[in-house]
């Protein structure tokens, strides 16, 4: 079976490395451009394109794929490229430009999308942040046969995965990477001996994980502790969560919400500090953060954050945005 595989961050990578380890043929891998990254803004590849170059596989490097549309020279190439290797399937994942009908077409098989969430819950583009952030118990992986819709195509395989109390959105998105090249290998070996059974999605249930906005990463203590400590962990990596502290933007990195033990402090108040972590009074309840950053630090557990920064009990975070 020869495969098209179009995949841009380490979600993707994860997956083109199962099936290379697998022995499948993959003659054309599609990426997303270089794009600047870091302090410096140098131009950096993708973690696809990092691995398949290293791997000596072929690589292009669409900014577009719509034959009609601004890229359309760019779109014609893929296409050129995508007909002279005649892949069997293409398999996508995280790749980040919609696949109009003429990809969708062109692979025998069509066009298998590995997603990071029990379909019909959670389609779009972020699932495994959206998930966290609602306080779903678990989530997992849908292999998917991709159509026009966003997220609307017929299920191959799917396997849940439990969200743990202090996962983030890193620690979860390592796993289901992991689980999602395993259960795209086991549907291509499926489908190559006709096993693979197609089931249309539920009507029922359907929810939307848009993309996370920078803005939603500042911290209102206002609310439910529940909420902010699933906000802080969905944030982890990126954006990052956002609190002020005497002026300073402190990013808020792991934190669990906790019993305020009969404080009636103001939100934003801190109401503890200790090694064990820094509580914050909320609108309801407290959250403990353990692990935090200054502007231009590094990460630091509670205690390390205590070193440097003199705080205690009655300190009160900005109530303001961040």
């Amino acid at each position: 079976m020869r495969l098209a595989f179009a995949g841009t961050p380490e979600f993707a990578r994860v997956a083109l490395a199962a099936l290379h380890a697998a022995g499948f043929n993959i003659p054309l891998v599609l990426t997303q451009p270089d794009r600047p990254a870091g302090r410096g803004q140098q131009l950096q590849p993708s973690a696809v394109k990092t691995w398949s170059v290293a791997h000596g596989l072929p690589v292009i490097q669409p900014q577009g794929l719509r034959l009609d549309g601004r890229y359309a020279v760019d779109a014609q190439l893929a296409h050129e490229a995508l007909q002279a290797v005649q892949p069997d399937v293409m398999v996508v994942a995280a790749y980040g430009l919609i696949l109009p009908e003429w990809v969708l077409a062109l692979p025998r098989l069509g066009c298998l999308n590995i997603h990071a969430s029990l379909l019909p819950r959670w389609r779009g583009a972020a699932p495994i942040h959206r998930a966290i952030e609602a306080g779903d118990a678990r989530t997992g992986i849908t292999v998917m046969q991709m159509d026009t819709g966003l997220d609307t195509g017929a299920m191959l395989l799917a396997e849940p995965m439990d969200i743990a109390d202090n996962d983030t959105t890193g620690s979860l998105h390592d796993r289901l990477a992991v689980l999602g090249g395993r259960l795209i290998v086991e549907a291509l070996e499926l489908a190559a001996c006709g096993g693979l059974i197609a089931t249309a999605q539920p009507t029922e249930g359907v929810t939307y994980a848009r993309k996370v906005d920078k803005a939603e990463a500042a911290v209102d203590w206002t609310r439910d502790a529940d909420i902010i400590a699933r906000r802080i962990r969905a944030f982890n990596p990126a954006p990052g969560a956002v609190a002020r502290l005497r002026g300073e933007a402190i990013k808020l990195w792991q934190a669990q919400a906790v019993s305020a033990g009969g404080s009636e402090a103001t939100a934003g108040t801190v109401i503890g500090a200790s090694g064990d972590g820094i509580t914050v009074a909320c609108g309801s309840a407290a959250v403990r953060l353990s692990e935090l950053q200054r502007p231009g630090g590094k990460r630091l557990n509670a205690a390390q954050f205590l070193q440097g920064q003199a705080l205690q009990v009655g300190d009160r975070f900005d109530l303001g945005a961040a």
